[in-house]
């Protein structure tokens, strides 16, 4: 029987270990771009978390030929209206930020406000099938901004994402209990009988 293929429509590695380790008990043969030797960067110009998974799952199935999976995810802080949201990933102010510059200019934004600086993770999923209708799932995990960064099994803002019910950040978190609890895994939990329609498994 030909096993299943899925593109992973990220360049981001963290992302890829992550769905790898969440969809490993699916009967698929994850691909990456990289292992298609495919380079393309999509314009993330949607006005939604969805939207924007859509236009880059659309663009990475058009030019795979493969039923693909893409993200898009974000913090929301509530003290911060919401902010960074959409731009997470380019809310630091200055080109080629890192992912630590990024938790460096939140907390500086967030230095006046009262504690606890509450806040969650959305992240919608988005597969396509090459011509085909785009279907979304959506996950969310809640908990608080910390002043100080502590972990390192995570990247972006894992390591001031804090689970008070836990006493950890997100990055201080191993693999199997971050994609039990994570924004992304909820996300791909509840796409699974979606890929499992597409792609007949």
């Amino acid at each position: 029987m030909d096993i299943k293929k899925l593109l992973l429509a990220t360049n981001n590695s963290g992302k890829v270990d992550e769905m790898r380790a969440i969809l490993v008990h699916l009967n698929l043969l994850l691909l990456t771009p990289a292992d298609l030797g495919l380079d393309l960067q999509v314009r993330e110009d949607g006005e939604t978390y969805a939207e924007n998974a859509s236009l880059k799952a659309i663009a990475f199935a058009e030019a795979s030929g493969l039923t693909s999976l893409a993200d898009d995810s974000g913090l929301e802080v509530d003290v911060l209206g919401g902010q960074p949201g959409l731009h997470s990933h380019r809310f630091a102010p200055w080109p080629e930020a890192t992912d630590s510059d990024r938790r460096i200019y939140l907390l500086k934004k967030l230095q006046d406000k009262v504690r606890p600086w509450l806040a969650h993770f959305h992240a919608s999923v988005a597969l396509v099938q090459p011509g085909g209708t785009v279907r979304v799932a959506n996950g969310e995990c809640a908990g608080e901004i910390i002043p100080e960064e502590r972990g390192t099994n995570g990247f972006g803002y894992d390591p001031i994402f804090f689970f008070p019910s836990l006493g950890h950040t997100m990055a201080e978190l191993s693999m199997q209990e971050k994609n039990r609890l994570s924004h992304r895994a909820s996300a791909l939990r509840n796409a699974e009988g979606i890929i499992s329609e597409l792609l007949g498994i």
